[in-house]
């Protein structure tokens, strides 16, 4: 960020964010440079959460609550990360704003409790909804079909649940859009929106392009034969929404953007990579 013109401090696991009083002492110890707090913190092992749930409601709807607190005592905006799992998947068509949140699981429903008392404490709240997110850090699909692409002669991948991929500096760019636009005194009106790459794809289809442009690039050293399976097949603690496609119309109609589709992210990310 401090490449486009912007300073921030980042936190991680020192800043007890379940803990009222330890992120009000934070900023406290900030002064007066904090105009802006971005929530990418979540509790994410989905599975895990089912038998998990009280840390995992800590975590993505307490914290939440906290962060909007502290954001409106000290007067500063807050962007909050939110998820597709918020609905439950048995549409058609790609989920709007407007549409009735409904979580299937665990995960869902604590990140839906958090976007709702993130807006209740902080009006100056912006909720980012986006779905299948990667990047170069942490665990993610793009990194775990890789490994397993170079380790194993074949790979059952689920084709009957659809959604949309998201680079994480895809979304990275929209966060920054925000806090221009809101620090040239134009603001985005507050709110919910949804923002993914575009393009409706599964994820048996994600792994396929995976493959293709890793074989093209030498990040893979062989090809391995990729199986489409139903989700049945796979033992998982929580349910997962079916189809969670998000329409992006508001948010592109909002800030004036483009929003580049998913193979071509891919294609820039994985290109990093190979440079690195």
């Amino acid at each position: 960020m401090e490449s486009r013109g912007l300073s921030y401090i980042g936190t991680g696991r020192e800043v007890d964010i379940t803990n009222r009083g330890v992120i009000f002492s934070h900023a406290k110890a900030q002064g007066d440079a904090v105009k802006w707090i971005i929530n990418c913190a979540a509790y994410t092992g989905v599975d895990k959460a089912e038998n998990d749930s009280e840390n995992c409601r800590r975590l993505n709807t307490e914290a939440a609550e906290n962060i909007a607190c502290l954001a409106q005592y000290i007067g500063a905006g807050l962007i909050h990360i939110s998820t597709d799992y918020v609905f439950n998947g048995r549409g058609n068509r790609p989920y709007t704003e407007e549409d009735a949140a409904d979580p299937l699981c665990v995960y869902g429903l604590t990140k839906r409790d958090g976007e709702t008392r993130a807006l209740k404490e902080n009006a100056n709240t912006y909720i980012l909804r986006t779905s299948w997110l990667y990047g170069s850090y942490g665990e993610n699909f793009v990194h775990n079909i890789l490994r397993l692409m170079n380790d194993q002669e074949s790979v059952k991948v689920v084709d009957d649940q659809r959604g949309s991929p998201t680079w994480a500096r895809d979304l990275a760019d929209v966060i920054i859009t925000l806090l221009n636009l809101a620090g040239a005194d134009k603001p985005a009106p507050y709110g919910i929106y949804h923002f993914s790459n575009e393009g409706e794809i599964s994820w048996f289809e994600f792994a396929r392009e995976i493959q293709a442009q890793g074989l093209a690039m030498g990040i893979l050293a062989r090809e391995c034969e990729l199986v489409p399976c139903g989700s049945g097949e796979f033992k998982c603690n929580a349910k997962r929404p079916v189809y969670s496609v998000l329409d992006k119309t508001k948010i592109k109609n909002t800030l004036g953007i483009m929003i580049p589709s998913w193979d071509k992210s891919l294609h820039k990310f994985l290109s990093g990579k190979t440079n690195a």
